[in-house]
């Protein structure tokens, strides 16, 4: 009887030892899935940081540009100011 008994005992803890070993399982599965999916996310996330730093930059190009041609418009206006003030002091 003593020998059925402790076969009972070490059959109850396989038991327990599979349970956990397949919760172990379990985490491990969701753990892999939870990093597929953060790899994705990053990848994703990645691409859309380097689509907005080219919109950046094309932004601060496009500043710089519009910057460049006001520079030029008032250049232009002040040399036209100036010849409209020699033709008028042609007294024509």
């Amino acid at each position: 009887m003593a020998r059925v008994a402790t076969r009972s005992i070490d059959l109850e803890s396989i038991d327990r030892l599979e349970e956990k070993v397949k919760l172990l399982v379990g985490v491990v599965e969701r753990l892999r899935s939870d990093a597929v999916r953060m790899s994705d996310e990053n990848s994703r996330l990645g691409r859309e940081l380097e689509a907005a730093r080219s919109r950046v930059a094309a932004a601060e190009g496009s500043s710089a540009e519009i910057s460049s041609l006001r520079e030029e418009r008032e250049l232009i206006k002040s040399r036209v100011d100036e010849m409209l003030a020699q033709i008028e002091s042609l007294n024509l």
